[in-house]
């Protein structure tokens, strides 16, 4: 076998979002003080990586993958980055539940039953996971994510071709434009697939064009780069919360999982509204009906920002382990995009 790369890989899915993991093959930048640094470093002069996996023949539009990478705050037990199709997001739910799930049923943390708790060093700061762990299995992952808060309720943007939308933008480990389906005449459902996925990108590139928000911990995390449809939420028999949502990733597909950093962003907004109080169960629907459940554990501010503390929980399951690689004469070393599946070529 000749090969320039040789990456290993487990395969896994959280609540259906394929979230592979990357364990070996890649160069740790250790001169990066931060998490955040490590992204920049990725993103700027090593994005060979996440091209050669995310792209085709290797990858494909429908999926992220998570790069193990060594912790720099000393209280992480492990760390990891998101790789997305166009980006490098600083956080991600789905993506911390599925990493959850490889470090401790491959052994890479030794996984304590019933209960193993672990810190995560990500882009976004430090984030607590509870995993519910049984004979071998991480039965559920519960992550305690950085704070969420809401920038501004009822925006209203002008979107061409559309009219005027109005959309709420939060930051729940990444930045949101939330827009309820309903408002722009559609339902969450595989009917409106894609008449949702052309609504949100145009929504997006519109709310680009008129506001950006800036994290006031982090000036370098800015824009909005990702959109939320929501559907109205309801109160079960019990008291408990639930509603259904679907998230736009770019450059243009669903997040087939109720999406941990969207569902942070919801529960801010939602807080905001006086819909959602501290402690109340909230059970986050996907498209494909997969459900996280989750709770504001507390408030908090971020610079002027009143802020939640989302806790989501959710599952992964394994799906197998590969070994990607590249030999010298392929004539796709970053691979490549084609109009059926990715809405702009490369």
């Amino acid at each position: 076998m000749r090969s320039t790369r040789t990456i290993h890989i487990v395969g896994v899915h959280a609540e259906g979002e394929v979230c592979d993991v990357i364990v070996g093959g890649v160069l740790d930048p250790r001169h990066c003080a931060s998490m955040y640094e490590k992204l920049a470093y990725f993103r700027d002069e090593a994005d060979e990586t996440r091209q050669l996996l995310m792209q085709e023949p290797r990858g494909r539009s429908s999926q992220c993958m998570n790069m193990l990478l060594s912790p720099c705050d000393l209280q992480a037990d492990a760390a990891f980055l998101t790789l997305e199709s166009d980006e490098y997001p600083p956080m991600s739910g789905a993506n911390t539940i599925a990493t959850t799930t490889v470090l401790l049923e491959t052994g890479i943390v030794p996984m304590q039953e019933p209960i193993t708790e672990l810190k995560l060093d990500t882009a976004a700061g430090l984030i607590g996971v509870t995993a519910a762990c049984e004979a071998g299995k991480c039965k559920t992952v519960a992550f305690h994510n950085v704070p969420a808060f809401v920038y501004v309720l009822d925006l209203k943007v002008d979107v061409p071709g559309v009219g005027t939308v109005s959309v709420d933008i939060a930051w729940g480990g990444m930045h949101y434009v939330l827009v309820d389906a309903s408002s722009v005449g559609l339902a969450i459902n595989n009917g409106h697939g894609p008449k949702l996925i052309d609504m949100g990108e145009k929504i997006k590139a519109a709310v680009q064009k008129c506001y950006t928000p800036v994290h006031p911990q982090n000036p370098e995390i800015r824009g909005v780069t990702i959109l939320e449809f929501t559907e109205p939420l309801q109160t079960t028999s019990d008291g408990s919360k639930v509603a259904t949502n679907t998230v736009v990733v770019s450059p243009g597909r669903f997040d087939r999982s109720p999406c941990g950093t969207g569902t942070s962003a919801r529960m801010a907004v939602l807080h905001a509204r006086g819909e959602l109080k501290e402690g109340e169960t909230f059970y986050h629907k996907s498209i494909i009906g997969t459900q996280f459940t989750c709770t504001i554990r507390g408030t908090a501010k971020v610079g002027d920002y009143d802020a939640v503390l989302p806790t989501v929980k959710g599952r992964a399951w394994l799906t197998g382990f590969r070994q990607s690689m590249l030999d010298p004469t392929d004539s796709f070393p970053l691979g490549y995009r084609v109009g059926d599946h990715w809405p702009s070529s490369i």
